[in-house]
Order: structure tokens, then C-alpha cells, then sequence
């Protein structure tokens, strides 16, 4: 019953589930945080220009409101913003599992036919926060086991993969896949893959890492066997059953279809409009090999959605969001003139699959965003030239520092282009606010990301 009033409210625009990741350390929950407290302070300052209903004055009021999904943890916003607004503010600790949060917002209508009989309406808005790690599990929908074991064997050909494999690799030699079963080689095996997915993510900042639940399982599957398998690199041409190949090959398919396919039925079916994070200054600053790897991530997951009526999600699950929006993270960190630039990067590395995306009926926009401002604009003086900078406190610093990071190409450099300490992209912390519940946390564009996310609905 309150599944049909669920759909019967998001047809008449008033219930909206908006889906929030991101790919690794691109700050999800700072970005919840943010949007949360925009809404929240909507009424009170002109710190939202670029969204419509609070900038023309039909904003009421936004309402935290119990959320309707009982089963799912609740996203901690009390907790977040504490962190955030204290007297040593320190930058929310990240989620590692799905949560939710609904807001009640109240405003007045501007639609012709229903102003008059109802001038003041609530939109409900259920935001989903889920870990992008889990996102790039879709791919794996339409993959065999052997196709899939292919893909990772194409990919530790490369560099750093193919260093950071040798440990796993070289186990891998010690057995036959044609062997009986054996739980210990299967156990080890997987153990050894999930350190090199680990090192893959920690030492080089790579995103493209499957099964997603190995570095990113959830409370609920640590240490579950369905998470013990990896690829094999010695596919046997004939299998008499009960092998360490089959065994492998039949977790895999249990991971399918009792995690990915349970999750998407679950809850991404539900999904109106998914946004998708990136931290790409990060991997202008790990070099070619993490930007091939971010960019990589990107369009496999624009490819694999497909929204549109033939796509084949929505043949499996029904799927019908409308709007996607990719944004690059912390643009607080280049110099404003570099906006523009950080933008039509993103734009650019996902422009073949935008125009797939869009034919099949889905709005799309790439956004150059910082969920909560912590640097100043700034100038210096080099070489008697005016040159902008900007200003903030480095993570593992006390003293503020003015800096020029780098120009943002516009197109991706060639891979000899990348060389050593061309980018200087630092993490700052969080700023000292004074008067943070009076007003909107200090931000680049969160306004114009409602706008396109939630614009329409009012």
C-alpha cells in the first residue's frame, strides 16, 4: 500500500528520490550535508540565487521529516553538520553502506491550473546516499564469469595494475583451476585479489575496482563467503564439476543476482534522479593512469544505465530516471577563472556517452561544485606580475597559505604531458564558521545542482 501511494505522490510531483554517490573520497557526505542545510536555511539569506523557488520568494520552509524506509539506516545530518560547524570543524567522517533522509519542502505554487485551488504545496524529497563502489558493480549484470575474468586480466596488463597484482598473480599459479575444490585456496586466493583491489584504491586513487563490495561490503557482508572468489586467469576449456573454477565461477553468479541484482530491485528501481560525484583534481594530481581509470569509470557507468525505454536496465528493473548530474568536487580548490575549465574537462571526458544518454530521453549536465567553500580568492605578485591565487588552511596544516594550483586543461593532456608536479592540488580543511545556523553554508554552485536536480518539481 504505501509502495502504490509512493508512486501515485511521485506522479503528481510530490515525492521526488533523488540518489546521491560518488566515485572514492569525492565527498558524498559533505555534499548531503551541504544540500541539506541550503534547504533547511533556504528562507533565511540570498545564499541560493540560482534556484529558483528560494531566490523569487515561493520558498516556505524545508522540514527534516521521519523517512519512510524504516530498514535503512538514517543519514546522520546532526551528526555531519556538528562535525562541520564545531569549534574545530574536521570534515565528516564518510559512509560506507546506503542511508537515507527525507525533507519536507513547502512553497508556494506557480502552476496555473492547481494555484488556486491549492496555493501551498510539499514536495518530499528522499535522498539516498549509497557508495559509488557499488554503483560499478552494474557493469557486471551483463558479464559472464569468463568474459569478466578476461576484463581484469586485460586490465593487470597495464601499469600499476600489473605491479600491484604480482602477489595475487603469482598465487594464482600455485594451483589448477581444474583442482577439486579447495575452501583454504579459495579463501586465500580472495583475500590476496581484495589486498590488490585495497592497494589499487589507496596508493594510486583507482575507481574502476570489481566486485565494489570487496573494498566497500557493508556491515551486513563482512566476512560472508559470497565475497570469497576472484577472477582466474587460466579459464579451463573443459570443467567436470566441483572444481575451484566452478566454485569460483558459481560465487560470482551468487553475487549477482543475491547482491547487485537485490540491491538495484531494491532500491535503485525506485531512483528519480541520480547525481554522481568526482574528485577529478585528484586525478589530474595521481597522474595519467588514475584519470584513465576515473574516466573509464565514468562512461561505463553512463553506458551501463542507459536509461531509456530500451536500455537494459530498465528492461530488468524497470528504471526510469530522468536527470543525471556528474559534478567535479572541491572547486574551491582552482582559482575561479578556472571554473570554466574544470567544467568542460568533465563535459569532455564524457561526451560520447552524454549524447547516448540523451538520446534515449535523459537530462544530463556535467557541474563544477564545492558542497562547502574553504578557500578565499587571493592574489600575489610573481615576477612582477599579478597572478590569481587562492587561500586556505592545507589538511595538514594550522597556518593559511596563498597558492596557485595549476591551470584545468580544457581537453586530457597527452600521457607525456603528465609530468611530475605539473598539478598541486591540496586538500584544505573545513572553514570556521560563525553564524552557521543562520545562514547557508558558504558554497560554489550547490544552488544551480538543485535547480537541475530539483527545479522542475516546484
Amino acid at each position: 500500500m504505501n509502495e502504490w501511494l509512493s508512486r501515485i505522490n511521485r506522479t503528481l510531483d510530490k515525492e521526488v528520490k533523488l540518489a546521491v554517490t560518488g566515485l572514492s573520497r569525492s565527498g558524498k557526505t559533505v555534499f548531503i550535508t551541504s544540500l541539506v542545510h541550503q534547504l533547511l536555511h533556504g528562507t533565511e539569506s540570498s545564499h541560493l540565487p540560482f534556484f529558483t523557488i528560494a531566490n523569487s520568494g515561493r520558498l516556505r520552509g524545508t522540514k527534516a521529516m521521519p523517512q519512510p524506509d524504516l530498514h535503512i539506516p538514517s543519514f546522520r545530518y546532526d551528526q555531519a553538520i556538528e562535525q562541520l560547524c564545531g569549534e574545530v570543524p574536521t570534515w565528516p567522517k564518510p559512509t560506507s553502506g546506503i542511508s537515507e533522509l527525507r525533507l519536507a519542502i513547502r512553497y508556494i505554487s506557480n502552476n496555473p491550473l492547481t494555484k488556486h485551488i491549492s496555493p501551498i504545496n510539499t514536495l518530499y524529497v528522499d535522498i539516498i546516499d549509497y557508495p559509488g563502489e557499488w554503483l560499478l558493480d552494474l557493469p557486471l549484470l551483463e558479464l559472464s564469469y569468463e568474459q569478466w575474468c578476461q576484463q581484469i586480466v586485460e586490465q593487470c596488463k597495464e601499469q600499476p595494475r600489473l605491479s600491484l597484482s604480482e602477489q595475487w598473480r603469482t598465487f594464482l599459479d600455485t594451483f589448477n583451476p581444474s583442482d577439486e575444490v579447495n575452501a583454504t585456496i579459495i579463501r586465500e586466493a580472495s583475500v590476496l585479489y581484495t589486498d590488490f583491489l585495497y592497494k589499487c584504491k589507496k596508493q594510486y586513487g583507482l575507481n574502476l575496482l570489481q566486485p565494489g563490495r570487496f573494498t566497500m561490503p557493508g556491515d551486513d557482508l563482512k566476512g560472508a563467503p559470497v565475497l570469497e572468489f576472484c577472477p582466474l586467469f587460466n579459464i579451463p576449456e573443459t570443467d567436470n564439476g566441483n572444481t575451484i573454477y566452478t566454485e569460483m565461477k558459481k560465487r560470482y553468479e551468487y553475487y549477482k543476482e543475491y547482491i547487485v541484482k537485490k540491491f538495484y530491485r531494491e532500491h535503485f528501481s525506485s531512483f528519480d534522479r541520480q547525481i554522481i560525484l568526482a574528485d577529478v583534481l585528484k586525478a589530474f594530481n595521481q597522474g595519467y593512469a588514475t584519470f584513465t581509470d576515473m574516466r573509464d569509470s565514468l562512461n561505463m557507468v553512463l553506458k551501463s544505465f542507459h536509461y531509456g525505454k530500451s536500455g537494459f536496465l530498465n528492461k530488468l528493473f524497470g528504471l526510469k530516471i530522468d536527470k543525471i548530474l556528474f559534478a567535479a568536487t572541491k572547486a574551491d580548490h582552482v582559482t575561479p577563472e578556472q571554473l570554466p575549465n574544470l567544467e568542460a574537462f568533465l563535459q569532455n571526458m564524457l561526451a560520447n556517452t552524454h549524447n547516448n544518454a540523451n538520446f534515449e530521453g535523459v537530462d544530463t549536465k556535467t557541474l563544477a561544485l564545492a558542497s562547502v567553500k574553504c578557500t578565499q580568492a587571493a592574489h600575489a605578485t610573481y615576477k612582477g606580475q599579478r597572478i590569481s591565487c587562492i587561500k586556505g588552511v592545507p589538511i595538514e596544516s594550522n597556518k593559511p597559505i596563498a597558492l596557485f594550483p595549476g591551470e584545468v586543461p580544457v581537453k586530457t593532456p597527452l600521457p607525456e604531458e603528465w609530468v611530475k608536479d605539473r598539478f598541486h592540488f591540496l586538500d584544505f580543511k573545513p572553514p570556521r564558521l560563525a553564524n552557521i545556523h543562520g545562514n547557508g553554508l558558504p558554497h560554489i554552485r550547490i544552488d544551480r545542482a538543485l535547480e537541475f536536480l530539483l527545479g522542475d518539481k516546484f
